[in-house]
């Protein structure tokens, strides 16, 4: 766990140069794919509910562990698809935020419990590599609707 830790931190000052500059994420496997393994467009699921992720041709590796081919991933909750918001695509160079609308699982995460009110939200994973930046091109899923109970 300290190694983790002591990995995290000294990605930090290379995702604020990230952030300043605009990069290329790390290239990506051609054809890889993250997606929802327990969730589909339109499912009706109580809170809190199981997200479990998937990736095919790419490894999972933690923040902070700069190999080739591999990633973390990222839940985007109730927001924008992934270069689609307010920065449009020059999001897909930059570090993916860190708040309630974009969850990190930089420990190397294949699933969560998440909570969320009742109604109706969005959800969308996307693959980041050791400074959370997207893929080149990106590996990320298409948006799914929720409804929860």
């Amino acid at each position: 766990m300290k190694n983790l830790l002591f990995s995290v931190l000294l990605a930090l000052p290379l995702a604020g140069a990230a952030l300043a500059q605009g990069i290329e994420g790390k290239p990506s496997t051609p054809g890889a794919e993250v997606y929802f393994v327990n969730l589909a467009d339109g499912d009706t699921v109580t809170s809190p509910f199981k997200v479990i992720f998937g990736l095919s041709g790419m490894g999972i590796a933690p923040a902070g562990i700069d190999k080739e081919g591999t990633g973390h991933h990222h839940l985007l909750v109730d927001r924008p698809p992934m270069g689609e918001g307010e920065m449009g695509a020059g999001e897909l160079k930059q570090p993916i935020l860190s708040d309630e609308n974009n969850r990190h699982f930089g420990a190397g995460q294949t699933e969560t419990v998440v909570e969320l009110p009742g109604g109706t939200h969005t959800l969308q994973l996307v693959l980041g590599d050791y400074i959370h930046v997207p893929h080149t091109p990106p590996v990320m899923s298409g948006v799914i609707t929720i409804t929860v109970e």
